[in-house]
């Protein structure tokens, strides 16, 4: 495992009676990197996570975790005490004030008494919730909460940290507040790897991105290698007519639109709605869509839903 690898999962396999849960998923984190890691629900997302906390073992493939293998020696405890880990749940105590809650998952994390009470009030800067130090948790809005859910997990400086859907249910102005502390959290060193159905926003902050489906890794990479290897980087052209009409060469008639893709659109467009006008379409208004991630995500997977 080289120096600038935080995480290695090789070759995970994991099956729950008759399912198969994980069928050989690999990925790597580097150190002060973001990963997002994404499936359809039932992918294996969540067993693949598990795994890396030692909540699920698996039954075969290995696990690196800054340089240890996660056998279950002592060293591999000691390599988790290095992990972080921000549930879906809120994980507070909602009869407990903001302080008292970092205070109890801080000393249970095991940061160290000399220093606990700077990490809070660290802490509570951070997330933005210094003015509601004394306050009752139950009282916090969603966005406060899941800011201070992120804060226990972070508590004691993780270099590793597992994030399972940290934005979910919150306005847009918290959920970016959010981003930007997670944000800082990689800026210095912290390697964060991330399960979303956010799948814009995973665009946005993402250095890498997986995804995962049937339990294994069918693609691996950045955002403009994944669309490269996928769906391709033209851009996707949506004409609306007045009324519908014959569909020039290169474009398809979907009710009254024309669809098709251009891979430069500074030099084709223009031809391209000469084509139109030439064709006796009226065009009342032009779409021009990028790729995106959640197409990517579509193209792989598939359509269907899945519970």
């Amino acid at each position: 495992m080289t120096a600038s690898l935080a995480l290695r999962i090789d070759g995970a396999e994991k099956r729950f009676d008759e399912t198969l849960a994980l069928d050989g998923a690999s990925l790597t984190l580097e150190r002060g990197e973001w990963l997002a890691l994404l499936g359809p629900n039932g992918a294996g997302k969540t067993t693949l996570v598990r795994s890396v906390t030692d909540r699920v073992r698996l039954d075969s493939g290995s696990i690196e975790l800054l340089g240890q293998d996660l056998d279950g020696s002592p060293a591999a405890v000691a390599a988790r005490h290095k992990l972080g880990l921000v549930p879906q749940e809120i994980a507070l105590y909602p009869l407990l004030s903001a302080a008292e809650n970092l205070r109890l998952w801080g000393e249970l994390s095991g940061s160290g008494w000399h220093d606990l009470g700077q990490r809070i009030e660290w802490a509570l800067e951070w997330t933005g919730l210094e003015e509601r130090r004394h306050d009752r948790v139950g009282t916090f809005s969603g966005g406060m909460k899941r800011r201070l859910n992120i804060a226990c997990g972070v508590l004691h400086q993780p270099e590793v940290i597992l994030l399972d859907e940290p934005t979910v249910g919150v306005d847009p102005q918290s959920r970016e507040r959010i981003w930007e502390m997670l944000g800082e959290l990689r800026d210095a060193g912290a390697a964060l790897l991330l399960t979303t159905h956010q799948l814009d926003e995973a665009q946005k902050v993402a250095d890498h991105i997986v995804i995962i489906d049937h339990g294994l890794d069918i693609a691996n990479g950045d955002f403009q290698q994944l669309v490269r290897d996928t769906i391709g980087p033209g851009r996707r052209v949506t004409l609306q007519l007045a009324e519908p009409v014959a569909p020039p060469a290169g474009l398809t008639l979907e009710g009254s639109c024309l669809r098709g893709t251009v891979s430069d659109v500074a030099g084709e467009l223009p031809a391209l709605l000469q084509r139109v006008a030439g064709a006796g379409g009226r065009i009342i208004d032009v779409e021009i869509d990028a790729p995106s991630l959640q197409a990517v995500f579509i193209h792989l997977t598939g359509r269907e839903l899945r519970e």
